[in-house]
């Protein structure tokens, strides 16, 4: 009699069991096991709202291992202007949003991209000008040049003083400094410092940043500047020869228009320069630029199939060693909450549920819309 109670009892643990593991985490690969079979790392961008939702936190650290913060590593968030006017330099204090993430990704031992820290966009207008002063006269050249030291070294420094420098893995130094038409962005970085401030951004990155922070140059549009950005990086060298920059970022806002052969062929050029590429900002949109499509079962399969054809385009790459990339960063993961959500350009649908996009990346090609 006790035999048949203990008998029934574990049959029914084993059915409780199953339950359980049916409404958990799914049996499936998932995308970080996927990219981990070629060697990469797959990431997100990051805010401190997806880390406080159950629903989206439980996802990111089911499929997700590298995070970009969105905003709260950008400049306008790492500044303290009253700290900056006492001490008589930058100095760097991250909010309450970037040391909730960074604390976050250290509990969960995630890998991190920093981005960013120089910048023509979102950095205060105060920084270039007298007594941190937004009102004061610009500075000067030597000045400047001074400032964007601090800045760096600042960064890093506040990191390892906080406990969150190991977390990292690459960094972008500088964002988005070339124009389609192949000319530098005028910004108060060029007008005050010249058009060599980029080589001292990485100069002084290189200086301060550990070996093993990877030091990225990022920017997007990337089919339109690849002369551009190959001519560039070949300047960003010091007086041995030896490079001051270790990759290239490519922001990889994409559309289902868009031609994968073409894309393929800037992905290739840029790969011959030896440097490491990474996709940092990815999403394929509906559509067209200022065209977006609905989100019908047919445009979906679209974008699934984008996505498939792109992702075993470059795991092909990699495992051959023709491209060096060894991360790629989706911007966000689910529509509503990104920056293009008109044009449905991500891996979920509003209600968190895998799309033909999320097979595509998984390259499950019977689920990807083929």
């Amino acid at each position: 009699m006790k035999k048949e109670v203990i008998c029934i009892i574990c049959i029914l643990a084993m059915l409780i069991s199953g339950c359980s593991a049916g409404s958990g985490k799914s049996s499936e690969k998932t995308l970080k096991e996927v990219f981990a079979e070629h060697n990469m790392k797959i990431g997100t961008c990051v805010t401190s709202m997806m880390i406080k939702s159950e629903k989206t936190s439980e996802l990111m650290l089911d499929q997700f291992n590298s995070l970009t913060m969105e905003n709260a590593m950008k400049p306008d968030s790492t500044f303290s202007q009253a700290k900056s006017k006492e001490a008589g330099k930058p100095v760097i204090e991250f909010n309450e949003e970037a040391l909730s993430i960074l604390e976050w990704a250290k509990e969960n031992n995630y890998s991190m991209r920093g981005h960013t820290l120089i910048w023509y966009s979102q950095t205060p207008e105060w920084i270039f000008r007298e007594g941190f002063d937004g009102s004061g006269a610009f500075v000067g050249r030597e000045e400047m040049l001074s400032r964007m030291e601090a800045i760096i070294s600042g960064t890093f420094a506040k990191l390892e003083e906080l406990g969150y420098l190991d977390l990292f893995y690459a960094f972008d130094v500088v964002n988005e400094a070339w124009m389609e038409d192949g000319t530098m962005r005028k910004n108060h970085w060029s007008e005050i410092i010249g058009d060599d401030y980029l080589w001292y951004a990485f100069y002084y990155a290189d200086k301060y940043a550990p070996e093993s922070i990877d030091l990225y140059y990022n920017d997007y549009n990337e089919q339109y500047k690849m002369d551009t950005l190959v001519k560039f990086v070949d300047t960003l060298k010091d007086d041995s020869g030896r490079y001051l920059i270790d990759g290239i970022g490519l922001q990889a806002h994409l559309y289902t228009s868009d031609s994968l052969t073409s894309y393929f062929y800037v992905l290739d050029k840029l790969a011959e320069t030896g440097l490491k590429i990474q996709l940092t900002e990815l999403d394929i949109c509906l559509g067209k630029y200022m065209s977006p499509l609905p989100a019908t079962d047919e445009n979906l399969k679209t974008q699934g199939q984008f996505c498939y054809d792109l992702i075993n385009g470059l795991f092909e790459r990699v495992d051959s060693g023709k491209l060096k990339m060894d991360a790629l960063t989706f911007w966000g993961f689910w529509d509503t909450a990104s920056w293009r959500k008109e044009y449905y350009p991500l891996l979920y649908a509003e209600d968190l549920s895998p799309k033909p996009a999320y097979y595509g990346a998984m390259q499950v090609k019977d689920k990807a819309g083929y």
